[in-house]
């Protein structure tokens, strides 16, 4: 049964479709002139690699593309269900759960009417303390107070069976949902004992918070991580190298969770195909703007879950790459 939140979500997307069909009344068969493209808050990493597509694919005549923010990878799967985004940016366990209507997406009656483009990088599962700290451990969050994300994000969903995958749960934790923003000011003040945040490293949340007080990343490995990857395909083996962050002298070893572009499969397959070849032929750029070094082509095709667009699978076809779609 939907919760009332999601039956308001619904009722909100039915008037959004009503105004996306009479701004789509400029679209040809071959090419959507306006493409809305889902990028979460300012700050993160989806806002910035979508700040950096948006002006290549602005500059390429393909169609333009304005960026809107959003709560993160849930919102940006109901609104791309619910038509009113042509592109998004996702995490790949959501991707999965959104387009298998389970998860928090198995109440909730939507089309998956979305396909994958690309995955883009591995968004590590991070989970800091200050470096004054004497948790050592994941295991040793016990008892101790925990902003695992802002709710319904991804980063909520992974702290959960982070968490579980080492024996705890909320009679064990005390749990709180905070964006990025404020856990790292919370984590900086000494009222929260850790953070989890789920993103591409390095995090301009985390670099500031390192400068400002100094932190420490804890290890997801082991038992832990191979239950994590036993339960849910989409989780990886990760590593984020020394010197990421300020201060940090050791590798640490996590999991991670790839970042996948999406499109509605609305959008025309040529379309698609340009702006497959755009994001890679703009690659090593974006990749330098961001910090992060993006997949390359045989890379972007794994980790991913879902099929992917016609238009894209064109693309991947002429780099001898074979996809479903």
């Amino acid at each position: 049964m939907q919760t009332l939140k999601h039956k308001g979500i619904a009722v909100l997307l039915t008037g959004i479709m009503l105004a996306a069909l009479l701004l789509a009344g400029c679209t040809s068969a071959d090419t959507a002139r306006r493409m809305r493209m889902g990028v979460a808050g300012e700050g993160g990493v989806y806002h910035a690699f979508g700040e950096g597509f948006a002006a290549l694919e602005n500059d390429s005549g393909n169609g333009a593309v304005e960026l809107k923010n959003t709560a993160g990878s849930a919102a940006n799967l109901r609104l791309l269900m619910g038509d009113y985004l042509q592109l998004a940016v996702a995490q790949a366990d959501l991707v999965q759960d959104a387009y298998e209507q389970s998860g928090i997406f198995q109440d909730e009656e939507m089309e998956n009417k979305f396909c994958a483009v690309a995955a883009l990088y591995t968004e590590a599962c991070q989970v800091i303390v200050r470096a004054d700290s004497d948790i050592q451990s994941v295991e040793e969050l016990q008892g101790k107070t925990v902003s695992i994300g802002a709710e319904e994000s991804g980063s909520e969903q992974n702290a959960w069976q982070i968490l579980s995958a080492y024996g705890l749960n909320e009679k064990l934790v005390e749990t709180i949902n905070l964006n990025y923003e404020d856990a790292a000011a919370q984590l900086k003040a000494g009222r929260i004992d850790a953070m989890f945040i789920t993103a591409g490293a390095p995090s301009a949340v985390v670099t500031a918070l390192a400068e400002d007080c100094g932190i420490r990343l804890l290890c997801v490995d082991g038992a832990a991580a191979k239950r994590l990857q036993d339960s849910c395909s989409s989780y990886s083996v990760c590593t984020i190298p020394a010197g990421t962050y300020p201060g940090q002298e050791e590798e640490v070893q996590t999991v991670g969770v790839k970042a996948v572009l999406l499109a509605s499969a609305a959008l025309p397959e040529k379309q698609v195909e340009q702006l497959t070849k755009l994001l890679f032929d703009g690659r090593e750029n974006l990749s330098t703007q961001l910090g992060i070094r993006l997949d390359t082509e045989a890379e972007a095709t794994e980790g991913v879950g879902i099929p992917f667009h016609k238009g894209a699978a064109a693309y991947y076809k002429t780099a001898d790459i074979t996809v479903a779609s």
